[in-house]
């Protein structure tokens, strides 16, 4: 039999099978992650961005991270519980909502009308800085949010409080 047997695709963990690769990622991700703080976004609004990205890719992994972060800096069960229906929600500042319409285009990526449309609007609410630095952040997202998905990444069941 031999050793070089294809292993079973629904537990083959992408990030594990190129290190180097997953490795440049995770640099990347952070890289990004500095730029939006050095730009004067707070991590409240960054970690929306992340869990928004990852509500729309359905990635259950880095929701649950995502999820667990934007608690910790800070952001409030309503407004973590909201993100989804964030266009109908008054919790969200302007930037905010900018951040979030911006981080969707680059995700779903639209047409060319209503790409421009967004990228108008969110440059208007960001500076030049917060702008690109939540392009960044949405781009490494749905990166690792693919990898995440596609290497069926579990989610484990925390202890129910009691």
């Amino acid at each position: 039999m031999s050793t070089d047997a294809p292993q079973d695709p629904l537990h083959f963990y992408l990030d594990k099978s190129n290190r180097p690769a997953w490795k440049a990622i995770g640099a990347l991700s952070d890289a990004a992650r500095t730029q939006a703080l050095d730009s004067g976004l707070d991590s409240q609004l960054v970690e929306l961005v992340m869990l928004r990205v990852s509500q729309i890719n359905g990635c259950s992994y880095c929701l649950d991270v995502h999820t667990k972060r934007a608690a910790a800096a800070g952001l409030s069960d309503q407004r973590r519980g909201l993100v989804s229906a964030w266009r109908d929600a008054a919790v969200y500042s302007e930037k905010e909502k900018a951040a979030l319409a911006l981080a969707e285009t680059v995700t779903l990526l639209p047409g060319p009308e209503d790409r421009d449309a967004c990228q108008v609007v969110s440059h208007g609410a960001l500076s030049d800085e917060q702008y690109s630095a939540v392009q960044w952040l949405a781009i490494t997202i749905n990166t690792t949010n693919r990898i995440s998905i596609m290497s069926h990444h579990p989610v484990r069941r925390e202890k129910d409080r009691s």
